[in-house]
């Protein structure tokens, strides 16, 4: 029988939190609710007592009835591809084999359990493997998912358990993690509420010191009070370690110490009083720190007599392998015991596990090197089985270079490299390369894992990585090769000059003698020359181009490069180009970046977002998360030129997540920018302007002109909705230079803030100062206006212009079909456009203008300038206001279920619907439920009209 959910459960009182305890038990007891979040983050510095509230979750929800299913991430671990996950659903193994085919496969091959060489997993299938293992043992019982340690989650396991969170809305699944504080990042997405554990006040602090066998009083206590600042480990085990003494660690210590320094010593001083069996367990324990070995095996390696794998007296009863059954001989039961009294560890269900991260630390390095270096040898030849933990052992007992052990790493990186684990592969190959006696060997294995180390976005790693590549090479191609990746590496960070004072001699240098090379090179400084906007640069990029053949190179790269620093010049080849890209993507995620990137670039919007889009979910290793940052920031701006902004928000939340963890700085601050950009223009004003603050900290505008151009543009959303036109105007004028020919500030950016200044200048009675800049924007252009500046300058000129001659530029303007590309920026000629005509009481044109910006302003979330839109059609004498009619308004959808009635109108069902959305069918059919009543309908033979009439102006 299972329990009810008002089941009374009787668990242990946890001082001073109980307000964090409350707070996650009214998060699980509201899981179902539809307006609930489905994942909650506890997090908190290291003994601030998360996986004490996490086990107490966790036996609060078994007692009432939900299954749980658990997992921590292990610092040895962290490299070992999908490792958290299969610990996770090690329960639910026997239900893999029910799965679809390619998602099963996908599953087990990420496990290694197909018995076959392991092939590459994508991402999209492994992560919807989970949630539909996850979906199907929910319907039989509620689950709790519990992730402890996520900072030490191997990158695979973490993007799954992303996934699943973002997934799961309309699911009975919760998940509830822990995370150590203090570290960069959301790492379950913006939509996981967070629970931060502070330190413990004064009050709670002296009763968790009272609450001890034996609590510390006079001189003592404040001092441990005044170092444990708060960290109820820290209270605990420095009490529990001074009993009746204040011992040298502390006396005197002066309160600036770290505090885990602190902690690591009193850990390995308690160590002194254990027998030396256990101690010899602790740092088997210590060396192993994974699941799965069980504590007998350790116990049994560590008993007396097997001093390593094959020494003197070798134990003839240690199993070979990890698993292996074992006596009581060969593992006596107290072995633990006097680890357990003295709270450094815990055994459950035969595995052993530290009771905190910094036990093990202590422990490891307490260690004589030599006896580390025996014990991993002995670990080496237990775990003969398992191939890369083999070889990371054998690594770790190694000093000297060695081939052998370096070889062994290098094919754990291929296999990591096979599986999608990128970051672990490049891992495996730096210490490869460490351990390598041959030079160019060295240099090789070093610039194999930069290539990774660029695959996942880590520009800093790929510094470190290709310095060490130079230092061990004289080789031209392989200097060659460092060269560029340090110059991809530059390029992502925001060392502007640095990057173009690298990576532009580099590529005159290969003009004659590795012209591939000179254009991936070109393409790099492409990107910072964008950013800057310099103009000295762009001609340069521009001279190379010219003088390299045509037919060599990456023609992705070229492309990029000639958008970039040529926006507005002749586009007839790259558009053949584009074209064909978008109709039938080649190549990989890298080729369909830089082709979307350039066709954002040069106004091909709708192109752009199916190739970033392609890009995204084409099936790529799970861990290239620096790379999805990089793609993520443009998808991100497509999206919000082209009117998708929900879609353009959550890119944007994503990429500045994953841009702060890998020092991707351009990337992050361009989507922060945009994240801004989408507050004001729905009426947040204020939090608008606290990120953008963010943004520009540290950041010279004259060395990054592009960003400061989006800023300008932020910034004078945020005075127009505050009311402020003169600061609006001010901003927008400094697009562009002052004096008789005004010039833009950025060769690219400036221009499309020309409708936007028109506008401003109108309000402020300044519209002779802005018909210049026009008229200049016009003269630079001529014959090379894209549909979409065509509009903005249309726009422009309609502002400024007297009588009839603004009627004609309106129309011209907002005539053009193409114009529908860019919804924000086509409605906000209409808006302008019926204003105009109202002013003249012309108000049955205006009220058909007014209404279809309406529409535009209320389908984006404009708030301000749908209020605007709307006041003006009150004053036409059009009732508006309170909810219109249903099947009328789409605004009454959200953006993921008008996208889901469009593909339903197709007559797509709900598992095929949900297979292209990344959602569950369940769900799915979810959103269709909320949908027909909001249009008026009971069938899914209704959609295709009742989104018509709604969609129609």
């Amino acid at each position: 029988m299972i329990p009810g959910p008002d089941a009374r459960v009787d668990v242990p009182r946890i001082v001073g939190r109980d307000a964090e305890l409350t707070r996650i038990r009214r998060f699980l007891a509201a899981a179902g609710d539809r307006e609930t979040p489905v994942a909650l983050l506890v997090t908190g510095d290291a003994g601030s007592g998360k996986s004490t509230l996490l086990d107490v979750a966790a036996g609060e929800a078994a007692a009432r009835g939900r299954r749980v299913l658990r997992c921590a991430g292990h610092e040895g671990e962290r490299d070992l591809v999908f490792a958290g996950l299969h610990q996770l659903l090690r329960p639910l193994l026997p239900e893999v084999r029910a799965l679809p085919g390619p998602q099963r496969d996908a599953l087990l091959g990420a496990f290694g359990l197909t018995g076959a060489e392991p092939s590459r997993p994508d991402r999209i299938r492994v992560d919807r493997a989970v949630l539909t293992l996850l979906s199907g043992a929910a319907r039989r019982q509620p689950v709790l998912v519990v992730v402890d340690d996520l900072q030490w989650l191997d990158a695979c396991s973490l993007d799954a358990v992303s996934f699943l969170a973002r997934r799961i809305a309309d699911e009975p699944v919760t998940v509830l993690a822990g995370n150590r504080g203090g570290l960069a990042g959301e790492p379950l997405g913006p939509e996981c509420v967070r629970l931060d554990l502070r330190p413990l006040g004064d009050a709670d602090a002296e009763q968790l010191l009272d609450a001890q066998p034996r609590p510390p009083r006079g001189r003592l206590r404040t001092q441990i009070l005044r170092q444990s600042a708060g960290n109820p480990l820290a209270l605990v085990e420095l009490t529990r370690a001074t009993t009746g003494s204040l011992p040298p660690v502390l006396a005197g210590a002066p309160d600036t110490l770290p505090l885990t320094a602190r902690l690591e010593a009193v850990f390995a001083e308690r160590m002194a009083g254990l027998p030396p069996s256990t101690r010899r367990a602790l740092l088997f324990a210590a060396a192993a720190d994974a699941p799965g070995v069980p504590a007998a095996l350790l116990a049994a390696l560590a008993g007396p007599g097997c001093p390593g794998p094959a020494g003197p007296g070798a134990c003839p009863d240690a199993p070979a392998a990890a698993g292996a059954p074992l006596t009581a001989r060969t593992a006596p039961p107290d072995t633990w015991a006097a680890a357990e009294e003295a709270g450094l560890v815990r055994v459950t269900d035969g595995q052993v596990a530290f009771r905190h991260p910094l036990v093990r630390s202590a422990v490891y390095r307490a260690a004589t090197f030599a006896a580390r270096r025996e014990v991993h040898l002995a670990l080496a030849e237990a775990l003969a089985d398992d191939p890369d933990r083999r070889a990371w052992h054998t690594a770790s007992a190694t000093l000297v270079p060695d081939e052998t052990v370096a070889r062994a790493l290098a094919d754990t990186a291929d296999r990591a490299r096979g599986r999608g684990g990128y970051r672990a592969a490049a891992t495996a190959l730096e210490r490869a390369a460490e351990l390598s006696p041959d030079a160019r060997r060295k240099a090789r294995r070093l610039l194999d894992a930069s290539e990774l180390a660029v695959r996942a976005g880590d520009p800093c790693w790929v510094k470190r990585l290709t310095a060490g590549a130079v230092a061990a090479t004289d080789d031209p191609a392989l200097l060659t090769e460092a060269a560029l990746r340090t110059g991809w590496a530059l390029a992502a960070t925001s060392g502007q000059k640095a990057a173009l004072s690298h990576l532009l001699p580099l590529a005159h240098s290969l003009v004659g003698t590795d012209p591939a090379a000179a254009v991936d090179a070109l393409g790099d400084a492409a990107a910072v020359i964008h950013e800057t906007g310099d103009e000295t640069y762009r001609r340069e990029v521009l001279d190379l181009l010219e003088r390299l053949p045509a037919d060599v190179g990456d023609d992705s790269s070229r492309v990029w490069a000639r958008a970039c620093c040529d926006p507005f010049g002749d586009r007839r080849d790259e558009a053949e180009l584009l074209e064909h890209a978008a109709g039938a993507p080649d190549g990989g995620p890298s080729r369909l970046t830089a082709l979307g990137a350039a066709a954002w670039i040069l106004d091909r919007t709708t192109t752009a977002v199916r190739l970033l889009s392609t890009a995204r979910d084409r099936p790529h290793p799970v861990t290239a998360t620096g790379s999805h940052a990089v793609l993520g920031h443009v998808l991100a701006l497509a999206q919000f030129d082209s009117g998708a902004w929900d879609a353009a928000a959550m890119s944007a939340e994503e990429t500045r997540r994953m841009a702060g963890e890998q020092g991707l700085d351009v990337a992050g601050r361009t989507a922060a920018c945009l994240s801004a950009a989408l507050l004001v223009l729905r009426g947040d004003a204020g939090r608008a302007r606290d990120l953008i603050d963010q943004v520009v900290a540290g950041v010279d505008p004259a060395v990054s002109r592009a960003l400061d151009v989006r800023v300008r543009r932020v910034r004078a959303a945020v005075a127009a909705v505050e009311g402020n036109h003169p600061l609006e105007y001010e901003l927008l004028r400094g697009l562009f230079t002052s004096g008789p020919d005004p010039r833009p500030t950025h060769y690219h950016a400036s221009f499309y803030g020309v409708g936007d200044l028109a506008a401003a200048a109108v309000r402020v009675g300044k519209a002779d100062e802005a018909a210049p800049v026009v008229e200049a924007v016009e003269r630079r252009l001529a014959g090379r206006l894209t549909p979409r500046l065509a509009l903005l300058v249309g726009r422009a000129r309609a502002l400024l212009a007297p009588g009839q001659e603004a009627e004609e530029h309106f129309r011209a303007a907002t005539a053009d079909p193409a114009g529908e590309q860019w919804p924000f920026e086509r409605a906000l000629a209409l808006l302008d456009f019926g204003e105009w005509l109202r002013r003249r009481r012309r108000t049955g044109e205006a009220r058909t203008e007014l209404s279809r910006a309406l529409a535009a302003f209320e389908r984006l979330g404009a708030r301000p300038r749908a209020a605007r839109a709307t006041a003006e059609l009150r004053a036409c004498g059009v009732p508006v206001g309170g909810e219109r009619p249903a099947g009328r308004d789409p605004g009454q959808l959200t953006a993921q279920q008008l996208q889901i009635a469009r593909l339903a109108a197709t007559g797509l069902t709900n598992r095929q619907i949900g297979e292209r959305l990344l959602l569950s069918a369940r769900t799915v059919g979810f959103h269709l439920y909320q949908v027909f009543p909001k249009l008026g309908i009971t069938t899914r033979a209704q959609l295709r009209d009742a989104l018509s009439r709604m969609e129609s102006p």
